[in-house]
């Protein structure tokens, strides 16, 4: 029996919940979780007004201790290998949750999910779209339907200027995780 749970963390391109997401890690970390950080390849090495790539990905790997997977070929044996326990997207983009309802394995991240759910393991969505309420309402309602797939709470996060958008509740990844995992 291994001593720690192992969350493989991946990130997508919903560049203004990074800080949020980084500070996710750092506290499931700091609970004792084993982390495997994985990115999409536009969120590993886009530069954004949100912060510069490379800072964002040596910043979550000297919290992980770890190198970002961060390419198809390496997210791959995630599952075969039964490299983590619960898989976390967060953030999850509209795109992302889109190619995952329609099977379509492109990136690092979809790869990581797609390889980890052929062995049956949870997968949690903390989405973040601007389009949730609208073209991606249909792949949420999937997705909630799927097997061993779980999202993390979702609010709205501007009515008003963004009435289509959704985001989820970061400060309740922790407790989702411990639920599914129980």
């Amino acid at each position: 029996m291994k001593d720690k749970i192992t969350v493989g963390f991946a990130l997508c391109g919903s560049f203004c919940t990074f800080s949020k997401a980084i500070d996710i890690l750092a506290r499931l970390k700091n609970e004792g979780f084993d982390i495997l950080p994985i990115m999409s390849e536009n969120a590993f090495s886009t530069d954004t007004r949100f912060g510069n790539a490379k800072d964002i990905v040596d910043e979550i790997e000297k919290i992980t201790g770890k190198k970002v997977i961060h390419t198809i070929k390496d997210a791959e044996p995630i599952g075969p290998k039964e490299m983590c326990d619960v898989l976390l997207i967060a953030p999850c983009t509209g795109n992302t949750l889109a190619k995952l309802t329609a099977g379509i394995t492109d990136t690092s991240v979809t790869m990581a999910v797609k390889s980890h759910l052929r062995i049956l393991r949870p997968v949690v969505i903390a989405l973040a779209s601007n389009d949730a309420l609208g073209a991606n309402a249909k792949n949420i309602g999937y997705m909630i339907n799927r097997k061993n797939v779980y999202f993390v709470p979702l609010h709205r996060d501007d009515p008003i200027k963004k009435p289509n958008s959704l985001v989820a509740d970061f400060s309740l990844i922790p407790q989702t995780i411990e639920k599914v995992l129980r």
